[in-house]
């Protein structure tokens, strides 16, 4: 199980069919899990916030949100998610592939707007609260989007492909942010390892390993990985394998210890022990709580 295929093991709201790659996934923080670790993927992620507050980070740079506030996540951008204090949060997680709106190479809108987009040489804001001048034109597309969605009736895809299209013109509207060459390199050399991570995570990853992954000396990666991800890597690659084995335990029937050996821990009381400290309760307890 990657971290994308973690993030949407949620309830389906509305769902493709056949080739058209567009999802609508209703998620809860903390209900669902206690957080989304940083990871990045080449779809375009929508996160439209419905109720409570959190915390959303994309590129490093986080955004306190809260009701109806949107997130636009472009194709490889770093993001993740995570609660606030004891606030819940419950969002829709839209996900599609901008391939779904392109058409050949000399299409205008390919040529001058996907396909930059896609190569990261256009980019956008993040943040669209409601105060944002392209919010009204945003959040009507989505909750259009959702009541085409309710029973997929026939054509349904022509309407949600022209919300989405719609959607992108709100966007096309904002003033384009500039890019941060100075946090490029680092960026890249993080999106590496944290994929390293969540590719890797059943296996046993030294710090070693991933310094070499890096091109860096052991400290100089431990220094770097704390100065961008405010966590050491050990830290981080515990927090992501136990954000899977809370969904493993609330979605299938292995034992505790299949579950601990699946996800890279061959020592079943210090894995008993972590996910304690993090859950404040042992797994099985975990288990039939949830």
């Amino acid at each position: 199980m990657n971290i994308l295929e973690y993030e949407n093991a949620q309830e389906i709201k509305f769902h493709g069919h056949g080739d058209f790659p567009f999802n609508i996934y209703l998620c809860s923080i903390p209900l669902d899990f206690s957080l989304v670790p940083a990871h990045w993927h080449n779809d375009t992620e929508i996160i439209y916030v419905k109720k409570g507050k959190g915390r959303i980070t994309v590129e490093l740079f986080p955004f306190e949100v809260s009701q109806g506030d949107i997130i636009v996540v472009l194709p490889g951008q770093l993001h993740s998610i995570q609660q606030i204090s004891d606030y819940s949060m419950e969002y829709e997680n839209i996900i599609f592939q901008l391939s779904m709106l392109m058409g050949t190479p000399d299409d205008v809108c390919t040529k001058e707007f996907f396909q930059p987009l896609m190569l990261g040489k256009v980019t956008f804001p993040n943040y669209y609260p409601a105060k944002s001048p392209q919010y009204p034109v945003l959040a009507g597309c989505l909750d259009a989007m959702d009541e085409i969605c309710r029973d997929f009736s026939s054509g349904y895809q022509l309407a949600v492909k022209g919300q989405l299209f719609s959607f992108f013109y709100g966007l096309a509207r904002s003033e384009k942010v500039p890019l941060r060459p100075q946090n490029h390199k680092s960026l890249e050399r993080l999106k590496v390892i944290l994929k390293h991570v969540e590719h890797r995570y059943q296996e046993k990853i030294s710090i070693a390993d991933a310094a070499k992954i890096c091109g860096f000396s052991k400290s100089h990666f431990m220094k770097f990985f704390k100065q961008n991800m405010n966590i050491s890597f050990t830290d981080y690659l515990n927090t992501y394998r136990l954000t899977i084995a809370a969904r493993l335990l609330t979605s299938s029937e292995d034992t505790v210890s299949r579950i601990a050996a699946e996800i890279g821990f061959d020592n079943l009381s210090y894995f008993n022990r972590i996910f304690k400290e993090k859950y404040q309760c042992t797994p099985t307890q975990f288990r039939r709580q949830t």
